[in-house]
């Protein structure tokens, strides 16, 4: 055996399975994936996991299906049939094994259908048609109910029993129409636009009974989707049993588990009504004489004050108010007349001050140069010039004849 270079990096099983997993289950192509093929070797064990393979002629594919997943199988998988298994791949790290997680498991035929409804389903849920925010708000008190369904099945006996049973009064516009088969979705659409262009009822009701995917089909046809969100009046889709789930129901403005609930949702229970109009009535009639009461109650406790029993005591009080007032006004004259006074007699004295015949009284004067400026210093007059001088009481002339003391 050549020696091993120091060099070389060493794996061990364990480290190669997990990353041949990472590897497989990082690849989007292998995530969620429909494969068809046939069943072999298919058990349960006591635990509930399903084991079996897929195979064709060129390979054979091992799967697990969880118990959790197992135990929702609409039929009973067998040997040799061909079926539509969607799910994950990814490596069981244990065994260094490959498989399919399968999610679900159709029969091939119905398989088919099953990616068509998923396709159609995405294709219109990017398209909005099923945003809640679309969808109408029921009619609390319809005046007529709309059903489009068949006349031979037990659908539209239910609806106009429990109709009967909550509203006996209540008119039903029953449109009968095939609910499976080629000429199912072409008389459902024609029933929705005859009631949208006639506005014959205020709410809808469309359904049938259960059955298989393929029975229920004429409620996963574009066309009946589009006709249930075209329509203008409000839908309540009602289609199989609780767990079956149509197209119709996801673009309906309400889904009910049964027709049995729709009707149930689509009209109030006309004995509870009448009970809250009774209410209504009794509180309607003993609110006048409620108003009346409390009026009364106000007029006797005005009747029995003071100011009613005795009004001239009310008009001394509001004498004694206008002099105290009055009193009050005359004050605040006083004192705003008195403020006015110190504030002139503060001004005049001012004023006083910057009087210039106030400041020749204290012994000062006024020099005026030949031209009749004031002379502010002994520079500005020439020896010999005349000037004039202000004092407090007269003016008299006079001529420099000496030198200026600050030259």
């Amino acid at each position: 055996m050549r020696q091993i270079p120091d060099t070389a990096r060493v794996l061990t099983v364990s480290n190669i399975n997990h990353y041949i997993k990472a590897l497989i289950t990082s690849d989007f192509h292998l995530s969620g994936v429909y494969v068809s093929g046939e069943i072999s070797n298919f058990k349960i064990y006591h635990s509930g996991h399903a084991y079996f393979s897929l195979k064709d002629s060129g390979g054979l594919l091992k799967c697990v299906m969880f118990s959790s997943r197992a135990a929702g199988l609409q039929f009973v998988p067998k040997d040799g049939m061909k079926v539509l298994v969607y799910g994950d791949i990814s490596v069981y790290e244990r065994d260094g094994v490959y498989q399919l997680y399968a999610e679900r498991m159709l029969p091939d035929g119905i398989g088919s259908l099953y990616m068509a409804y998923e396709a159609l389903k995405q294709k219109l849920e990017l398209e909005g048609l099923f945003d809640p925010a679309r969808k109408r708000k029921l009619p609390k008190l319809p005046s007529c109910v709309g059903v489009v369904t068949s006349e031979s099945g037990a659908v539209i006996r239910d609806i106009q029993n429990v109709i009967g049973r909550r509203f006996p009064t209540m008119n039903i516009k029953h449109i009968h129409v095939s609910v499976q088969g080629e000429n199912a979705s072409p008389e459902i659409v024609r029933a929705l636009q005859y009631i949208n262009r006639t506005k014959c009822c205020d709410v809808v009701i469309i359904g049938r009974g259960g059955g298989s995917i393929e029975d229920l089909w004429a409620f996963n046809e574009e066309a009946t989707v589009r006709a249930v969100v075209a329509c203008t009046v409000p839908i309540i889709s009602a289609v199989g049993h609780e767990t079956d789930y149509t197209l119709t129901d996801f673009a309906a403005d309400l889904r009910a588990p049964t027709p049995s609930a729709a009707a149930e949702l689509a009209v109030p229970i006309l004995q509870e009504l009448q009970d809250k109009i009774g209410q209504y009535r009794r509180k309607i009639s003993v609110l006048p004489l409620t108003n009346c009461k409390i009026k009364q109650i106000e007029l006797d406790r005005l009747k029995s004050s003071r100011y009613f029993t005795r009004p001239l005591e009310r008009i001394e009080d509001e004498r004694i108010a206008l002099d105290q007032a009055a009193t009050r006004l005359k004050e605040q004259m006083n004192r705003n007349v008195l403020q006015k006074q110190q504030k002139i007699e503060m001004l005049f004295t001012h004023l006083v001050a910057l009087d210039p015949k106030a400041i020749l009284k204290r012994g000062y004067s006024i020099v005026y140069n030949s031209n009749s400026a004031v002379v502010t210093a002994a520079q500005n007059v020439k020896n010999g010039e005349q000037i004039e001088i202000q004092t407090a009481k007269g003016r008299f002339t006079a001529r420099r004849e000496d030198k200026a003391l600050d030259e």
